[in-house]
């Protein structure tokens, strides 16, 4: 399971020309589930999130989770997170798992943070979104269960 985590002062996620959902600051991430991903590969990522000290402290330093920030989530769904571009220009995303496996960690990740008094406003998984983030900082992580980087 892959993530991008971005510090946001705000962001929206559009289907068809409706908002579908919204945060004021807070955290986006974006979700990539991969093959073979499991409920640890989500307790690890959700509780990794839930608990990154990207938010900055009364001296400027980053030492503030979300949770201690009182911030929302928003998830957005995004399987090109595993798309694998070292052979060839197009990527491959047989890293990737099937919707029908992906779905349910998707809902479990955002179930998952929400334990930690959150709340998520999530994406509409399966279809064409548009998202608008005004990213803070910018701070930008990247996170992967598996620990590839």
């Amino acid at each position: 399971m892959r993530a991008v985590v971005q510090r946001v002062h705000r962001g929206v996620i559009e289907v068809e020309g409706r908002v579908v959902a919204s945060i004021e600051t807070g955290i986006a991430v974006f979700l990539g589930v991969a093959s073979g991903d499991t409920e640890e590969d989500v307790t690890y990522l959700a509780t990794k999130v839930a608990h990154l000290r990207i938010f900055e402290d009364h001296e400027g330093k980053m030492n503030r989770s979300v949770i201690e920030e009182g911030r929302n989530i928003l998830v957005i769904p995004q399987f090109t997170l595993l798309g694998d571009v070292r052979k060839g220009r197009r990527p491959s995303y047989n890293a990737a798992a099937p919707p029908a496996e992906a779905e349910p960690l998707f809902t479990r990740f955002c179930e998952t943070i929400e334990t930690f008094g959150l709340r998520t406003a999530r994406g509409v998984f399966g279809t064409h979104m548009e998202v608008s983030l005004v990213v803070d900082g910018p701070v930008t992580i990247l996170l992967d269960s598996k620990k590839a980087f």
